[in-house]
């Protein structure tokens, strides 16, 4: 079943090359395509999408705002936000806001669908450089996820290098391609890091591993 993606996008220009990109690629169909957040709610009843693109600068209410929204009333639906802006606070807001990932308009569009895939199946995605931002923001910040005595978290060998390339930025498909194991497995191996380290996506498990030294 093709992954099912609603766009929320102010410049008419990106909006039809992002549905061009998701309708001419098989297993993505664009349900929906609006300018702006001011029907939020009825838009996405109608569109029923599994993914959302947002952007983050949006006249009335923004992407952050929106994202808010949509997290705590569609809990099942993915937002990706997506801007040319890679500016600390607005990526940490954004995360805090419930998104599930955040990509650069200048990222090519096969990262755009690895984006769209990797959310879609319970991923987290973020743009290589975005990433590294996020987890100096939190340094700078003082945001502690954990306390800094080290913890044996019983990880497996497998599971280490599987933490070690979501810390690299890398989608699960390309996991998957680069352990030579199956993607459903990968997905198992990422389960359990999570269970194990007790977060619930990748930016924890990343700040998590990090500020424990698990990378190294």
């Amino acid at each position: 079943m093709a992954v099912r993606v609603t766009i929320f996008e102010d410049s008419k220009l990106i909006r039809e090359a992002l549905e061009a990109i998701i309708n001419g690629t098989p297993g993505y169909t664009c349900c929906g395509a609006f300018s702006s957040g001011n029907n939020w709610e009825q838009d996405i009843n109608r569109s029923q999408p599994d993914v959302i693109l947002m952007d983050i600068e949006m006249p009335g209410m923004d992407g952050i705002q929106l994202t808010r929204c949509i997290t705590q009333k569609f809990a099942n639906i993915k937002v990706l936000i997506q801007t040319v802006f890679d500016e600390n606070n607005k990526i940490f807001n954004a995360l805090c806001a419930g998104a599930s990932g955040y990509i650069l308009k200048t990222d090519p569009p096969h990262k755009y669908l690895e984006a769209i895939s990797e959310v879609n199946n319970g991923g987290s995605f973020m743009n290589a450089a975005v990433a590294r931002k996020t987890l100096n923001f939190f340094a700078q910040k003082n945001i502690i996820l954990v306390t800094p005595e080290g913890t044996d978290y019983q990880l497996s060998k497998r599971e280490k290098e599987v933490l070690m390339e979501l810390i690299d930025g890398n989608p699960l498909k390309n996991i998957a391609a680069r352990l030579f194991i199956s993607l459903e497995t990968v997905r198992t191996h990422v389960k359990h890091i999570y269970e194990k380290l007790h977060v619930t996506n990748r930016t924890e498990a990343i700040m998590k591993a990090t500020q424990q030294g698990l990378q190294k």
